[in-house]
């Protein structure tokens, strides 16, 4: 077993995924064809949101929801250090300031306590993550968004399939994306979608998508006019097949990520040696991830041993005011943000996919308790 590679995340592609995708390749439409409307209106559907606009990646999505927003130099926006580049490297492509709050140590989540005081009059909006899978509190935060004026972002990269006190999410943000990459809940090879309940919205982040284009068949089929420029990010359509037909399967493919987490949860408990992620009451997950924490002296010895048994554990994420860029850019240190480098500290995220077999869960338990007690 220990010379079978066991990554931390895997897309499940069968016969009938391929079998649409290959359809779509004989058809007519390769790119900009009725597949990508369907595979909208599907997943926009599914979140229970009004509009859903996909794009050739999450972070293209990322970078259009901003965009959108009317994000801009010299604007704020408050997020979280604890999370993929993209959610704050987009936000610094268009000028603005990504303004971190630290995380919260039960949830790994924003810590809403501490976003007010981040709160200036460049603030434009709050991006959430919801980390690992889990939503926020967002009670506590579309309370501060609506005191203050400002847009809620949720950056739910992490999160399809995952419900906030009964309701998927989706559709109870400004805007709401979502990644189609290979390790995430659905895939379409790359891709990602904003969802909104918003018109204006949707109308913008079309154009973006496709060079800011504007036709006017009233001046000839052939016309269009650019009012502001936009860029390709769109996707295919024999993506978005891939992507229609593994949405039929996202009901197994998240039961399976929560008996997984359960079996981890049961077999890892009481072992004072590891915290284990957590879910709130009013959460439910969609495990993405499974994040447990060590010692911080030997989180390292414990990656590279189970890296050396084959088992394809990361780290998600050093947080981003440690990276360089961040420092040089904004003034950001080491010590920031205290709670979030912690958790980086001890962290390391286990394999855990629909496809994975029982007794690949059975390994990675053996093996993380194994080198746990030769330490």
């Amino acid at each position: 077993m220990s010379n079978n590679f066991i990554p931390y995340g895997h897309q499940w592609i069968d016969k009938d995924d391929i079998k649409e995708a290959v359809k779509v390749l004989k058809s007519d439409w390769l790119t900009q064809g009725p597949k990508v409307e369907e595979f909208e209106k599907a997943i926009a559907k599914y979140c229970t949101a009004k509009y859903g606009v996909v794009f050739s990646s999450g972070t293209a999505a990322l970078h259009s929801a901003y965009n959108a927003a009317g994000i801009k130099n010299g604007d704020e926006v408050i997020t979280t250090p604890l999370t993929f580049a993209a959610t704050s490297n987009m936000l610094a492509v268009l000028g603005a300031k990504p303004v971190f709050v630290d995380i919260d140590k039960d949830d790994l989540n924003i810590d809403s306590e501490k976003i007010k005081e981040k709160i200036t009059k460049n603030t434009k909006a709050i991006v959430t993550v919801d980390f690992a899978g889990l939503p926020c509190d967002y009670d506590k935060i579309f309370k501060i968004a609506r005191e203050n004026s400002l847009l809620v972002i949720e950056d739910a990269c992490h999160a399809l399939g995952a419900e906030y006190k009964g309701k998927k999410i989706g559709g109870f943000s400004g805007m709401t994306v979502l990644s189609f990459h290979p390790v995430k809940h659905i895939t379409t090879g790359e891709g990602g979608i904003v969802l909104t309940n918003n018109k204006n919205f949707y109308e913008k982040l079309k154009l973006f998508r496709n060079h800011g284009i504007v036709k006017k068949p009233e001046k000839g089929k052939w016309y269009y006019e650019i009012e502001n420029p936009g860029l390709n990010y769109r996707i295919t359509d024999f993506q978005c097949a891939i992507g229609l037909n593994q949405l039929k399967k996202i009901g197994k493919f998240l039961k399976r990520r929560r008996e997984i987490a359960k079996i981890y949860n049961e077999a890892f408990k009481g072992i004072k040696e590891i915290m284990l992620p957590k879910e709130s009451s009013s959460s439910k997950s969609a495990w993405h991830l499974y994040p447990i924490q060590v010692q911080a002296k030997k989180r390292k010895k414990i990656f590279n041993g189970l890296q050396k048994q084959g088992i394809g554990v990361q780290v998600h994420y050093m947080p981003l005011h440690m990276h360089p860029f961040y420092h040089n850019k904004f003034g950001y240190k080491k010590g920031d943000f205290p709670a979030a480098e912690e958790y980086y500290d001890r962290a390391i995220t286990l394999p855990i996919f629909p496809k994975m077999a029982k007794k690949e869960i059975k390994y990675v338990i053996r093996s993380v308790k194994k080198i746990l007690k030769s330490k």
